[in-house]
């Protein structure tokens, strides 16, 4: 089976579909796959999906399973499935302890949580999936999501529920020093590219919120920048909604007016960030052209980074630096205070010493150790 992408020929809309060993799409997989594509998820979204559902499809053929006739104890085999090498998914031979699993507990869970979003749909649109659904409670969907036929009814009486999930360590989000931004800023050859990345420590708004910059979105007098949900020829998204306007650093102004006046010129563009070295000339800058840009800036600086790094490197600045998380959170642009919670709400070691020195705690002891 492949992942493939498609191109609406209508509205010219790029979304993706999982094709069969005949060739041929997987019918249950592509409309669920359109139906994200419908209700606007972003591409990337949907690519991810399709790798996810696609090797569910290959571990039911594997298996000789319908994939409308599945038991709970199928998923935990495809979660044993996952964590074997590719080569070695047929199980024919034993796999030593220390060899390392092939998909983290991460990817795994997030392919579950795929897997469950698919059969949901599919149980709206009337498959019978028998006893799986009723059986298998989605892992962090225990308020919402699917609701079996007559749930009002039902609901006060026992449900039986199990979740599938592997525990995962979270992991702290990825920073960058202050030295380690600066030297980003200063290996920039163009003004463009520096004010790109300025950007997104200034603001830490996300690479493709970045990439649909408008100019009639800076607001230099006031200081600001506004963030809008809206179509863009390069193919940039914004995950938020909601429009949201974001206080910039007066350096940053100064930094975009030099940015118009010595690179962008005449040039008649509504983009902010477009190409001017490249091709085609003047049209807005893509996410390849940036990570191409990325790739450059790594080997000059020998930093392994990548631009949502600056995202992370922002909102955890701003916390160390006593803005509320509430305010954060509105910045960043979630749509649920506790999804800034799940991601900063954490103290790294430095910090908690930092905190602990401050309320004496090393000092001013009664007791000598």
């Amino acid at each position: 089976m492949t992942v493939q992408r498609v191109v609406s020929p209508v509205d010219g809309l790029e979304s993706w579909t999982v094709l069969g060993g005949d060739g041929a799409p997987v019918a249950a997989v592509d409309r669920y796959l359109a139906y994200l594509t419908q209700i606007e998820r972003s591409p990337n979204t949907v690519k991810a999906y399709a790798h996810d559902l696609k090797d569910w499809f290959e571990f039911l053929a594997a298996e000789g399973l319908d994939w409308r006739a599945v038991h709970l104890e199928n998923i935990g085999e495809f979660v044993a499935w996952l964590r074997r090498p590719p080569g070695l998914r047929e199980g024919k031979v034993s796999i030593l302890p220390s060899v390392g699993h092939h998909c983290t507990e991460v990817t795994v869970n997030r392919k579950l949580s795929a897997l469950s979003a698919f059969y949901q749909h599919a149980a709206r649109h009337g498959i019978d999936l028998g006893e799986l659904l009723r059986t298998w409670q989605p892992p962090g969907r225990r308020s919402s999501g699917w609701k079996p036929f007559l749930h009002h009814i039902s609901k006060s009486a026992p449900q039986p529920r199990r979740t599938i999930s592997l525990r995962a360590e979270r992991k702290l989000p990825r920073v960058l020093t202050t030295a380690e931004a600066q030297a980003i800023l200063d290996a920039c050859d163009h003004l463009r590219d520096r004010f790109l990345f300025a950007v997104l420590f200034d603001t830490g708004m996300r690479i493709g919120e970045a990439l649909g910059l408008r100019h009639e979105d800076i607001a230099a007098a006031e200081a600001q920048i506004t963030v809008r949900p809206r179509v863009n020829d390069n193919g940039a998204r914004s995950k938020s909604r909601n429009r949201r306007t974001i206080p910039v650093s007066a350096e940053l102004v100064r930094l975009y007016a030099d940015y118009l006046h010595l690179e962008y010129g005449d040039l008649d563009s509504d983009y902010v960030f477009v190409n001017l070295w490249g091709r085609p000339y003047g049209h807005p800058l893509t996410y390849t052209a940036v990570y191409d840009l990325v790739k450059r800036l790594r080997q000059r600086t020998g930093i392994d980074f990548d631009p949502h790094w600056y995202r992370h490197t922002a909102a955890t600045k701003m916390l160390r630096d006593g803005v509320s998380i509430e305010v954060v959170s509105k910045l960043l642009g979630h749509a649920d205070i506790t999804t800034t919670y799940a991601v900063y709400g954490h103290l790294s070691a430095e910090d908690a010493r930092k905190s602990l020195k401050e309320a004496g705690w090393f000092t001013d002891r009664e007791m000598k150790l």
